[in-house]
């Protein structure tokens, strides 16, 4: 029976188009299969922030960040945890990337056209020793253009291999099957959906209007992973983390529903570390929705207060912006699954970023005046429509009136004014002079030590209740899901393992499927700007490892 291509990429999201891409430049025939409409070419990687993981970058040297090799892969071996013995490829993939980012990443993504905003982001600080979870420097790298500037390059070079008869490109196709013919996997079945004209992330429906059978010498599974099925997200939440939370935001649209993964495990695929998974605790709904239950994640700096459901702070160092799961497993021992943060308006417009190319028209438009622009707002555009329009928000000039608007907010009283005035009125108090045993205090001036934090991510200390500060804000924090760790098992040339730990012959996984390599690359955390990053360097492994393998 004749191929119909030298390969099959499941799934056009940032890593099947990587993959596709390096495959078509090294000459094979690629068949791209993707459930949803073509609009939604790129897949998550389009409504991201475009934030990548770079190790002693121009960027950092210029703010005078001193970073390197060795210092990157202390900092993800303290954050992933690396302890079973099924994290024997994870680990191998978690050197192999860090040498990736401290190596040619940049200049290969700059060779693309890929740039990158001047100021390099703080991420995940951490707030333990220097061998625990977290950054030890600045390295979260912003796109210039966000989600879109990052996929840009690799839809290019595949449309690039359309136009040379080498890149098939096949949308509402749904695999629901892989077989194989002597051991080897080279068939994958599916269904038809019927055509769909839905604006990206959007509901496309599911009606089946036909069937499909392709063959080909190799097939490479880049379906992503499970962040928008929320009965799989519970399913295999671990209990480490606590209790499930009752209501969760989706930081995904609803295709990402994982359904991929179980075809593969039946296939024989190895999947490992299913209970790893990242998850948000700064979700706040869209008061403009494109997807069901659509959540956008704050991206904070660390001057709010950060207070369970009945107005207590969270222990050190669960600041803002230092250990995301941490955080949520503090929260989901507390009884309750959402948090606030209680600030001030100078906090605000100097502190909060929102998550998502769509939150960011200036960096996604690649406009510097904009960019200007929103340095000089007292408040930037974005975040005052959710200060005006969104429901998780709670603006008032006094304490008193907030506190009545955040429990009537949630329907319960939980909240004692008297009780949050004493905590905000000590932590005031902490201000007033150089000195300080509030390690937040302290964490606020050390952060601003960091020139860029300085800049444009930090406010000054000042008074919370400060009426030249105000007014008052309180922002009520949702569970947000977001991202897979674990995944398919793979060795470093991306090839799917079986129970047995020998490879799957013809059958290979990249991206998030593939717990962005090894079944997952980052362990039980991470550190942030690496799942762009992860896509891109488990795609482009995975590619060149099939183009090598077919003839």
């Amino acid at each position: 029976m004749a191929y119909d291509a030298d390969v099959i990429v499941i799934g056009a999201g940032l890593a099947g188009l990587a993959a596709a891409a390096e495959l078509a430049e090294a000459g094979r025939s690629v068949i791209v299969l993707d459930q949803e409409p073509e609009r939604s070419i790129g897949g998550q990687a389009h409504w991201s922030f475009g934030g990548l993981f770079l190790v002693d970058s121009p960027e950092q040297r210029r703010l005078r960040i001193k970073d390197s090799r060795e210092l990157a892969l202390q900092d993800w071996l303290g954050t992933a945890g690396f302890d079973r013995p099924e994290d024997h490829w994870p680990r191998r993939w978690a050197e192999a990337y860090v040498d990736f980012a401290a190596g040619e990443k940049r200049a290969w993504l700059h060779g693309q056209g890929i740039r990158f905003f001047p100021v390099v982001g703080w991420a995940e600080r951490g707030g333990y020793d220097a061998t625990g979870h977290g950054n030890s420097v600045p390295r979260f790298h912003i796109t210039w253009g966000t989600g879109p500037g990052v996929v840009e390059p690799f839809e290019r070079r595949v449309r690039e291999g359309v136009a040379q008869g080498l890149v098939t490109l096949r949308f509402r196709h749904r695999v629901t099957g892989l077989a194989s013919t002597a051991g080897a996997v080279d068939t994958v079945t599916g269904e038809i959906l019927e055509p769909s004209d839905a604006a990206r992330g959007t509901a496309s429906g599911r009606t089946v209007t036909g069937e499909f059978s392709l063959r080909a010498q190799a097939v490479i599974v880049t379906s992503g992973g499970i962040g928008g099925n929320h009965d799989l997200v519970r399913e295999r939440w671990p209990a480490r983390l606590g209790t499930p939370p009752r209501k969760l935001l989706s930081g995904v649209p609803a295709h990402v529903d994982g359904l991929m993964l179980a075809v593969a495990e039946a296939a024989g695929a190895r999947h490992i570390n299913g209970d790893r998974m990242w998850h948000y605790t700064e979700g706040i709904e869209n008061w403009d929705p494109i997807w069901a239950r659509h959540g956008i994640r704050i991206l904070p700096g660390p001057s709010s207060l950060w207070l369970d459901a009945r107005g207590r702070r969270l222990p050190v160092p669960l600041f803002p912006g230092f250990d995301t799961l941490g955080t949520l497993e503090h929260i989901m021992r507390s009884g309750q699954d959402y948090t606030w943060f209680v600030l001030d308006q100078r906090i605000i417009g100097k502190e909060f970023a929102l998550s998502g190319s769509e939150q960011n028209p200036d960096l996604t438009g690649k406009s510097v005046r904009d960019v200007l622009g929103r340095a000089r707002a007292d408040v930037p555009g974005p975040v005052k429509a959710f200060m005006d329009k969104g429901v998780d928000f709670v603006v008032e000039k006094d304490l008193g009136a907030l506190v009545r608007a955040m429990n009537a907010l949630t329907g319960e009283a939980l909240i004692d004014e008297a009780g949050l005035r004493r905590e905000i009125t000590a932590r005031d108090r902490e201000i007033t002079n150089p000195f300080t045993k509030d390690l937040q205090v302290t964490a606020v001036r050390g952060a601003r030590r960091y020139l860029g934090d300085k800049l444009i991510r930090t406010a000054a200390p000042h008074r919370i209740l400060d009426p030249k500060a105000g007014p008052l804000i309180a922002v009520r924090l949702n569970i947000l899901t977001r991202k897979s760790l674990g995944g398919l098992e793979t060795d470093l040339s991306s090839r799917i393992l079986t129970g047995s730990g020998d490879p799957l012959p013809g059958l290979y996984a990249a991206g998030e499927a593939a717990g962005f390599g090894g079944g997952g690359v980052h362990g039980y955390r991470s550190l942030e700007g690496t799942f762009l990053g992860g896509c891109i360097f488990s795609g482009r492994t995975a590619g060149r490892a099939a183009a090598q393998a077919v003839r």
